[in-house]
């Protein structure tokens, strides 16, 4: 008997391992580059931030304010991650319907796919920019593949990701998705 992973544990693990690269980030390597064109390592955290508590704010629902990514990216990213686990516990919040770029859906069933997806791609950028290590787990690799197929040619709109770069036909599957992502491993 296989178990799917609900979206609120989905979430609570790729968060885990996001917050693991987040609590790791060396104090000096904040203002670092990151793979983001134009974007340092807090850039890339002030997105995921800004976008999960834009994300909530299309069902009505909020995070309350906690501190600024400015100041204090690893508190701030810790209070926004424990809002939206708890909103995505809920299951009255996390089935609050919209009507999203493909059609009517729920919140949870996009932080199911793009949300999630989201931690595990700038959790590598993030790891990156700091010079951590970038490995991404297996099942985080299947994440990925699963949302680029779902996503398609969408992948790579204006403000999602970057176009495909080549890579060489041994490459790991890791560098192929990064690829697909506009992300040269």
């Amino acid at each position: 008997m296989t178990t799917i992973e609900t979206t609120a544990d989905l979430y609570r693990r790729v968060a885990d391992t996001f917050t693991d690269r987040v609590d790791a980030v060396p104090a000096d390597r904040w203002d670092a580059s990151s793979p983001c064109d134009g974007w340092t390592t807090r850039d890339v955290l002030s997105h995921v931030v800004d976008s999960q508590k834009q994300m909530v704010g299309v069902v009505g629902l909020s995070v309350p304010d906690g501190p600024p990514v400015t100041t204090d990216p690893v508190a701030a990213w810790r209070h926004t991650r424990d809002a939206v686990q708890a909103i995505l516990d809920d299951p009255a919040k996390a089935t609050l319907e919209y009507d999203g770029h493909f059609g009517r859906t729920d919140l949870a069933s996009t932080f199911r796919t793009f949300y999630c997806f989201d931690l595990v791609v700038h959790g590598w950028d993030i790891a990156r920019a700091a010079g951590l290590g970038e490995t991404i787990p297996d099942q985080d690799l299947d994440l990925l593949d699963e949302v680029i197929a779902q996503l398609g040619d969408a992948i790579h709109s204006d403000g999602v990701c970057g176009p495909a770069l080549e890579v060489s036909p041994d490459a790991d599957r890791q560098t192929r998705l990064l690829a697909l992502l506009g992300r040269r491993a």
